[in-house]
């Protein structure tokens, strides 16, 4: 008797579906059919076998509880002639990971700003790993993602880094990871994904006002506002040649302020920056208002002027 191993196309067997996918423990089915005569048609597998028989032209190979990592049936037929060929049937067997884990790597407590850490993602007993894929999301936003090559079909653990470099607007952010298993059209739709509980990051920064200077026109009350974002919590003096005592708050309202400029100074153990507001009288404002208008009034006048005399010149020539 004459063998050969073929495709569906060149042995007239038909699979069905032509590749499994099963999740280790679970069950497994798959229908081989023919539509020529035959001597015996069968499958041959660790687990399932089905035996020859020549009175069927479908057949099924079935396990129940499937508890083999690595396993390649195929279905058989032999011909009236006395040749055989088979088709495999190709089994993935996967497994989601137990655990998904996601850490600070040599480090704890709060980050610097402008620091560079390093997230780490453990990912365990997972299986086949060439179809993991870990993905790193802040909040909802994808950061990056990395997938394997390995072809091991047994079960594996696997750790993936990710370096950050947190800045003011990162404090308070949750990372985490994901290990999805993207198992093909035939695997389970959507894609299992296991996820990390998140991590809190808190990130410690200097306070950094919006702007260096402010200028306040005085009234009934004048309110000097130096309140910054900052962590740890900022801590705040004044400074000014018509303040007589000291100001730790960072709101200076008074109805007493003479004009001037006032030094606003916060600091935390990150570092400090400062503001000066510069306080002026309504009486001052009102004089360059007078001198500005007085102005536009003489350069309409003067405008005026040079159109008259110019036409005037005009007219009185013969």
């Amino acid at each position: 008797m004459s063998y050969s191993v073929g495709t569906q196309a060149e042995c007239p067997v038909q699979i069905n579906p032509r590749r499994a996918v099963v999740r280790y423990g679970g069950s497994v089915a798959a229908n081989c059919s023919t539509s020529v005569p035959h001597q015996g048609i069968g499958w041959e597998a660790s687990e399932g076998a089905v035996p020859m028989t020549k009175d069927k032209n479908l057949i099924t190979w079935r396990v129940s509880e499937l508890k083999e990592w690595v396993i390649k049936p195929y279905c058989f037929i032999n011909y009236k002639t006395g040749e055989q060929c088979e088709v495999k049937l190709p089994v993935t067997v996967y497994k989601t990971p137990d655990s998904v884990s996601i850490s600070t790597v040599d480090h704890s407590g709060p980050m610097m700003e402008g620091e560079q850490y390093k997230l780490q993602c453990d990912v365990h007993n997972v299986a086949p790993v060439q179809y993991l894929t870990v993905k790193w999301y802040k909040g909802e936003t994808l950061l990056n993602q990395t997938i394997f090559t390995d072809t091991s079909e047994t079960p594996v653990n696997e750790t993936v880094t990710l370096q950050i470099r947190p800045d003011r607007d990162d404090d308070g952010a949750q990372y985490r990871c994901e290990a999805e298993l993207d198992l093909g059209a035939e695997g389970p739709q959507p894609h299992p994904k296991s996820l990390s509980n998140p991590l809190n990051v808190e990130v410690h920064y200097k306070p950094r006002h919006s702007s260096s200077t402010e200028t306040i026109i005085k009234k009934d009350e004048v309110i000097l506002d130096c309140t910054v974002k900052a962590n740890p919590a900022p801590r705040y003096t004044w400074s000014s040649d018509h303040l007589e005592e000291e100001i730790s708050s960072s709101v200076l309202k008074s109805s007493t302020l003479s004009p001037g400029n006032y030094t606003c100074i916060a600091t935390n153990t990150r570092g400090n920056d400062s503001k000066v507001f510069i306080v002026q009288s309504t009486d001052r404002t009102t004089f360059w208002a007078i001198v500005s208008s007085g102005v536009v009034v003489a350069v309409v006048l003067i405008a005026f002027y040079l159109i008259f005399k110019f036409s005037f010149s005009k007219n009185s020539v013969i």
